[in-house]
């Protein structure tokens, strides 16, 4: 299988031998190692820019890539970031060569420890606060959080493209993965309810969002395995809705970030009277 298209313009060699990494062993020499990038989505391209403003040159993984294949000619990138959404996050996880596996960057939403526990050791984790849709131009929310060992070469980056990112301790990672969990799921599951933006949601519907909100931060705390800083998320969910208060409150991943919590909810036998009754509310796809 080849791990890209070789379609060609008449009098050009093929896409396969412009992009063809490099063999095991060929010294850089000045030239900095590769970045893979699994999944080139709208998020994945925002990356790969970034990484390629910064020098750094860039090697695409797609969805009928044989990862295998490339690590044995790619064995030593500077690092490996995974773009897919968090539904396809766990498949990709099981398949990634070992080679990989110590140089790893997640992204995804809703993502926590859990996730990438007994796959991975140590990631780089961006906790991403801000977002690219198809033909539009990036969004940026917040300043977005990374940790882990290449969190200096991803925030540079994202620099480098004008996305504010800041690194922080790996002992903060938690905390910024559950108050980015907090907008998203508050967001879009109460959005569900309300409709409209983030601060209609959150200024003008309290009575939906309290208590979505409470919900929310029991799953997180039963998914995090210990007492998490619910204020703190909180506080940095609302400093988010107001830096962007007419983002809309939640899109078409809503209904399955709601049926996912009400799994975990069930799982941890957490009462969710309120997430419930918005799932009621729903008309099922026909």
């Amino acid at each position: 299988m080849t791990h890209m298209s070789t379609f060609s313009a008449p009098n050009t060699p093929p896409l396969t031998t412009i992009f063809q990494p490099p063999r095991a062993g060929v010294a850089w020499g000045t030239v900095k190692p590769q970045v893979v990038i699994v999944g080139m989505g709208e998020m994945g391209g925002v990356f790969a820019r970034g990484f390629l403003g910064a020098g750094y040159p860039v090697y695409p993984v797609l969805r009928d890539t044989a990862m295998a294949e490339i690590a044995q000619s790619m064995p030593d990138p500077a690092l490996v970031m995974i773009t897919v959404g968090e539904d396809d996050l766990a498949g990709v996880l099981a398949e990634l060569p070992e080679t990989w596996r110590g140089r790893t960057v997640l992204i995804q939403n809703e993502l926590l420890p859990r996730d990438w526990k007994g796959l991975l050791d140590k990631p780089t984790v961006a906790s991403v606060w801000f977002e690219k849709k198809q033909g539009t131009p990036v969004k940026v929310i917040i300043p977005t959080p990374v940790a882990g060992p290449r969190a200096d070469l991803v925030a540079t980056a994202l620099g480098s493209i004008g996305i504010p990112a800041e690194v922080i301790p790996e002992s903060e990672l938690v905390d910024a993965l559950v108050a980015k969990n907090c907008y998203i799921l508050t967001a879009n599951i109460g959005g569900l309810r309300s409709g409209g933006t983030v601060s209609e949601l959150w200024d003008g519907n309290p009575a939906i969002a309290e208590p979505v909100v409470s919900e929310v931060l029991d799953i997180q705390e039963y998914l995090v395995g210990s007492p998490i800083d619910r204020e703190g998320a909180v506080a940095a969910m609302v400093t988010a809705f107001e830096a962007d208060p007419d983002h809309g409150a939640t899109g078409r991943s809503a209904p399955r970030r709601l049926e996912r919590a009400r799994r975990h909810a069930a799982d941890a036998g957490i009462d969710i009277p309120t997430l419930d009754a918005i799932a009621a509310e729903q008309i099922p796809n026909t």
